[in-house]
């Protein structure tokens, strides 16, 4: 069941299309793209087709997997596979925030992997030493005001990979499209608390922030790990509602560069 605060966060949307860009009324959640987050595309199931495509076209000649670097590039193909028009991306840099901009929205790229059976991911984020480290532990409100400052985009598109399939030679990936205001990954949802160090030097002092769980979500920030912001997501059934794509392809590579370009060159 979802929580209440995340069903207020849906209800109350009201919504213009102009040009295929998504337009949220000012002042309401912007919860409307995942309301309709299939509305991308006419035809529903060529967001999963391309999907497939560039994944496994990247696998071709790759054996490594798809990393936040690597997912920008392929997400901005697929998006445009979709005729969705691509006006900026970063093009692997490190700033914090939007990656792609385009005329379905501000999109924040990240990668993960699926931890316990599918069960749960934890995705990295922001570091936060302006605002909380050891020297100043921070409070709850500066934090929250931080993390939503840096928030410049409209949703988070996550590439979230199982590289240990029992018995098998593949690697299964699920695209996820997530508003960046959903309840799980806003910190205001969020009750936070100093966490105590229990042994050592640490011990009895302060060693970074924790918050309570939203249907097993939670976030947490560690000082000596650069006080990065990591955002635990149990893969709920609400939550998998977001998945709006998946591949499944082989870890072995067919061709290396040398061959591709002399196949290509034929």
């Amino acid at each position: 069941m979802m929580s209440k605060l995340g069903k207020d966060n849906l209800n109350g949307i009201k919504k213009l299309k102009i040009n295929r860009r998504l337009i949220i009324v000012e002042d309401e959640p912007k919860n409307e793209i995942s309301k309709n987050i299939r509305d991308i595309c006419e035809n529903k199931e060529l967001i999963d087709i391309n999907f497939k495509k560039c994944v496994k076209g990247y696998h071709l000649i790759n054996s490594s997997p798809i990393n936040e670097t690597i997912w920008e590039d392929i997400n901005t193909t697929v998006f445009s596979s979709l005729g969705i028009e691509i006006f900026s991306k970063s093009n692997g840099g490190h700033l914090p925030g939007m990656d792609i901009d385009c005329s379905f929205g501000k999109i924040s790229n990240k990668s993960a992997k699926y931890s316990n059976n599918r069960r749960s991911i934890d995705i990295s984020s922001y570091r936060l030493t302006t605002v909380c480290s050891e020297k100043k532990c921070g409070t709850p409100s500066e934090i929250i005001e931080e993390i939503n400052k840096r928030k410049n985009f409209d949703c988070y598109s996550f590439i979230i990979r199982d590289e240990y399939i029992a018995n098998s030679d593949n690697i299964h990936y699920d695209w996820m499209l997530i508003p960046s205001n959903y309840v799980a990954l806003n910190p205001e949802s969020y009750i936070w608390e100093p966490t105590i160090g229990k042994r050592g030097k640490n011990k009895d002092s302060q060693v970074g922030w924790n918050t309570n769980e939203i249907d097993g979500c939670r976030m947490s920030i560690t000082f000596s790990m650069s006080s990065q912001l990591w955002i635990h997501i149990e893969m709920t059934d609400e939550i998998k509602k977001f998945i709006i794509a998946s591949a499944e392809v082989c870890k072995h590579p067919s061709y290396n560069y040398i061959e591709l370009l002399d196949k290509l060159s034929n």
